[in-house]
């Protein structure tokens, strides 16, 4: 997130927008979301206590008897401990997860991944196969985002780029959303 260190110059008959190359940078912000309806956590980190506790209100927003399919890419916070550790309680799994490091479920990611992909879950995560995270709907989003709101906006801090981002997500929401149609012709997905 940053704000240009000159403002920009206009349009004029026969020339674009100048856009000054140098910018101060006022830091970074999260957003985690989940598509759908778009559902979004904008945060100043993205740790695993982060990324678990955004699945949790997810999962909170259905039924308790509500089938989740939650498609995620590779990131090790997807697949953490305490992630696993919540789908086992909204699934009612009840044995011995182990430790990290130690054995069972949680002992390596390649575990904790098998036990979150596991069909038999009524909550399951399917992950993206490494280098193809363009397959999952979200960056498909996530890209109207930065086209739309993000590509020559300026923001003065951290509160005014969230300031901005919930309220297009709430447009977004009432206005854009509807489901993406693969199409095996090549045409564009954007909405």
């Amino acid at each position: 997130m940053h704000r240009r260190a000159a403002p920009d110059l206009p349009m004029r008959p026969g020339d674009p927008v100048r856009r000054e190359f140098d910018y101060v940078r006022h830091g970074t912000q999260t957003l985690i979301a989940a598509f759908g309806r778009v559902l979004g956590v904008v945060g100043d980190t993205c740790t695993k206590q982060d990324y678990a506790s955004f699945p949790k209100s997810l999962f909170a927003t259905g039924a308790p008897t509500t089938a989740w399919h939650v498609v995620a890419d590779n990131l090790a916070t997807h697949a953490s401990e305490s992630v696993v550790r919540l789908v086992a309680d909204l699934c009612g799994i009840e044995d011995e997860l182990g430790g990290k490091g130690k054995s069972a479920v949680l002992a390596a990611m390649v575990t904790r991944e098998a036990f979150l992909r596991d069909a038999a879950h009524r909550s399951r995560f399917p992950f993206t196969p490494r280098h193809v995270s363009w397959l999952n709907q979200i960056e498909i989003w996530f890209s109207i985002l930065a086209r739309k709101l993000l590509r020559r906006a300026s923001f003065t801090s951290q509160q005014d780029l969230k300031a901005r981002i919930e309220p297009f997500i709430a447009s977004f929401n009432q206005t854009l959303a509807k489901p993406f149609k693969w199409t095996r012709t090549g045409k564009p997905l954007a909405a």
